[in-house]
């Protein structure tokens, strides 16, 4: 690979390639054990657990899981928010040679049984609300033959686990659900309090499949990246020589990005293990003094984060009274960083934010800005070792374009996914001649720094999520009342982007926009349910009948500058 101009801005420089370990992601969990065994892994309502423990609680679940007939190439669906259990599941899992597909919490019925049908999956590992709320009613709809049951209570400190489920219970929604024994449903601490750690080891190759991370498509239809433990090792390894001053076995993760996506499954969960990092696991991102008070007391040094977690920190009224000095490397990513955040949060802590860039499907992470060079405000920073990038014309996508000329992003390096789960065609769309064409418009200046610019597609990123207007349409206009719907983005200092739906009535019916609102909380993650909805009598279209988005977005931000003025 060629040397690149901006290695110049490093200090100290981090080279343009590295040699990999051919690690997949058990042997680095073993790595972490025969180094740093007696270490903690896993702080949780300040439980430990260490590293030796983590292994041993691993292994006997992958025993149950086996005896279940779960083996290699099986999916697993993993339906819990950060809490032990989804990182023994996960490992369990890998240790299998199945394949993991995490799931994301908020999704509804209807996104559930699309998405573990899609995969196949034979098993579920799951959070007992979720069983109790969601899944039960659609077990007969599923191809899932196995429940397993978690609870947050399994893994708290004596006496919280005793008092736990009482005030769990009360909370709204509650936060523990009573699940009845049946069969085919299991509980996650019996079972591994009856299993041995003597799970089936098959040999694993670096190129098989490791995990299913579900991400949408501008359709709406949703895709499962298909990750193997070669793109996985390789960005776990990417990411740890860009924190290149980080010491193994003495930093402390704090998991407050949810594991089910790739962002925090990489940059939390996977560089902790390996790194053999003790991990701070955060239910709740929301709740900033939560997050407050275990980077104080945990003494937290690396903080990978979403842009309004940094925003929530700075803005909280007690930040003042929390010792953030730990901090030493945070990594940002899935939205824009503002510089006066990044300027704020690194004097309160004293801490380095390096922002970056990445894609579900290249595991995620592409580019990130120098954590001691050279910063530029609105970059994504450069490529990661061993990562290609180059922005060609968004028309065709083969004319490579001159620095600072606007084009699509396209990247290729041993991150990139293997294809999406049973979609070839899709996969050819996507990965063309070894690059992954992002569909993010970019340019590119004289030093490789990378700044993005829009997108090719309609997608909306809200809070670090991607939705996608074509299924919020689709959903809303499955309302027996509403004859059109069409979604737009409109910028949100908090979310990134805030999704607003301009809906068609049907002639002589009546509808108000709770009612609205009520029917799309029903069918839709939270995060994708519109923030506003606008009623019309009409929608612009092209010649060809096309709802153009494009006009209502325009009138859009039109209205916005005006208010604003």
């Amino acid at each position: 690979m060629e040397s690149r101009p901006w290695h110049r801005f490093y200090e100290p420089a981090v080279p343009a390639s590295i040699p990999f370990r051919d690690l997949t992601l058990p042997q680095w969990l073993e790595r972490a054990v025969e180094r740093h065994g007696d270490r903690t892994a896993l702080v949780f309502h300040n439980g430990r657990i260490s590293y030796r423990r983590l292994k041993d609680q691993v292994d006997r679940l992958a025993t149950a899981l086996a005896a279940m007939g779960v083996g290699r190439g099986d999916r697993v669906a993993i339906q819990l928010p950060n809490m032990p259990q989804f990182v023994i599941a996960y490992y369990a899992i890998q240790t299998l040679g199945a394949v993991a597909a995490p799931t994301n919490p908020t999704y509804t019925p209807r996104e559930i049984e699309h998405q573990w049908n899609d995969a196949g999956c034979v098993a579920a590992i799951l959070w007992d609300v979720l069983y109790e709320g969601k899944v039960k009613a659609i077990r007969d709809r599923l191809p899932v033959r196995e429940y397993v049951v978690a609870s947050i209570p399994e893994y708290l400190p004596f006496p919280l686990n005793l008092l736990a489920p009482f005030k769990l219970s009360r909370q709204r929604p509650p936060a523990v659900a009573k699940v009845t024994p049946e069969k085919g449903v299991h509980f996650f601490r019996h079972l591994i309090d009856a299993a041995p750690p003597q799970p089936p080891r098959p040999t694993l190759g670096m190129d098989d499949l490791s995990t299913l991370v579900y991400t949408g498509g501008t359709t709406g239809v949703s895709k499962g990246a298909a990750l193997t433990h070669a793109n996985l090792s390789c960005n776990l390894q990417q990411m740890r020589t860009w924190f290149a001053q980080a010491e193994d076995g003495k930093e402390v993760v704090l998991s407050a990005l949810p594991y089910y996506h790739s962002f925090g499954l990489t940059v939390c969960m996977n560089l902790a293990v390996g790194l053999g990092a003790a991990n701070v696991l955060i239910i709740n991102p929301r709740v900033t003094r939560d997050i407050l008070k275990s980077i104080a007391r945990h003494r937290v040094t690396l903080f990978p984060a979403a842009p309004a977690m940094f925003q929530a920190i700075c803005n909280h009224p007690d930040v003042a009274r929390f010792d953030l000095s730990s901090i030493r490397f945070c990594n940002s990513g899935s939205a824009p960083l503002s510089m006066d955040v990044l300027t704020r949060f690194e004097q309160l802590t004293g801490g380095k934010i390096s922002e970056g860039y990445g894609l579900t499907e290249t595991s995620p992470v592409t580019h990130c800005n120098p954590l001691y060079g050279t910063r530029k405000l609105g970059s994504i920073g450069v490529p990661l070792p061993n990562t290609d990038a180059k922005v060609v014309d968004a028309e065709v996508g083969q004319t490579e374009q001159a620095p600072s000329e606007v084009g699509e992003l396209i990247i290729r390096g041993p991150q990139v996914m293997q294809g999406y789960w049973k979609k070839p065609a899709e996969t050819a769309q996507m990965i063309r001649d070894g690059w992954l064409y992002t569909g993010d418009l970019c340019r590119m200046d004289e030093d490789g720094y990378c700044f993005i610019v829009g997108r090719k597609k309609d997608m909306i990123l809200c809070s670090g999520f991607n939705v996608y207007p074509d299924e919020i349409d689709r959903v809303l206009m499955s309302h027996p009342d509403i004859l059109e719907a069409a979604t737009i983005g409109l910028p949100d200092a908090k979310r990134g982007e805030t999704v607003k739906s301009f809906v068609v009535v049907r002639p002589g019916a009546t509808l108000t926009v709770d009612q609205v609102s009520a029917y799309a909380r029903e069918n839709l993650a939270p995060y994708k349910v519109p923030r506003t909805i606008e009623f019309r009598d009409s929608l612009p279209r092209s010649p060809l009948l096309k709802i153009l988005r494009r006009e209502l977005r325009a009138q859009e931000m039109v209205t916005q500058r005006q208010t604003s003025a």
